[in-house]
């Protein structure tokens, strides 16, 4: 069963207040840390968690558009998208890398903010109907990527996305075992 709006929102305001407690709790050498499982460090790895938040900005034009299509070229458009995993995965990492020195832990916060308001105004103003528009994904670009993804799925993937990169940061939320 898919999230309803308002799991989504909570979702997203609980996103804000990690990354805030982590970025106002960490350490300059926690945040250079590497993270569990990534070749990024703590910062790089949390402004990719931001970043989850900023593609979905991208992707919701997107899925209106593809799903109008007839399913047939739905199909085709991922699998063409899946043929490119390889380059996307190199672009994903470097850029999310590059883009750590700009969205540092200093600006990071403030475009997830900005973001996520974003976000919950189109949400807000999304039908019953329009949130079931689905279209195919292309589902080795991401482990939540499914093969067809509804737009409400889409606007619950970022929180999906956070959550298991939250995992991999060597960083601790003030108050637990092992903070750095």
């Amino acid at each position: 069963m898919e999230p309803t709006k308002q799991e989504i929102l909570a979702g997203y305001g609980r996103a804000r207040r990690e990354l805030r407690m982590w970025l106002e709790g960490a350490s300059p050498a926690g945040l250079h840390h590497k993270s569990d499982g990534t070749r990024w460090t703590n910062e790089e790895l949390l402004f990719h968690m931001v970043f989850g938040y900023m593609v979905v900005r991208a992707l919701l034009p997107l899925v209106r558009v593809v799903s109008r299509l007839p399913p047939p070229a739905g199909r085709a458009f991922a699998a063409v998208l899946n043929a490119g995993t390889r380059p996307f995965d190199v672009v994903n990492y470097w850029g999310s890398r590059a883009a750590a020195l700009v969205y540092n832990r200093e600006r990071m916060g403030r475009k997830l903010d900005r973001t996520i308001a974003a976000l919950s105004r189109r949400l807000d103003h999304e039908s019953a109907g329009s949130l079931l528009r689905s279209m195919a994904f292309p589902d080795r670009w991401d482990p939540f990527f499914q093969p067809q993804m509804t737009l409400n799925a889409v606007y619950a993937y970022p929180t999906q996305h956070f959550d298991f990169h939250a995992r991999q940061l060597t960083l601790r939320l003030p108050g637990e075992q092992g903070a750095s």
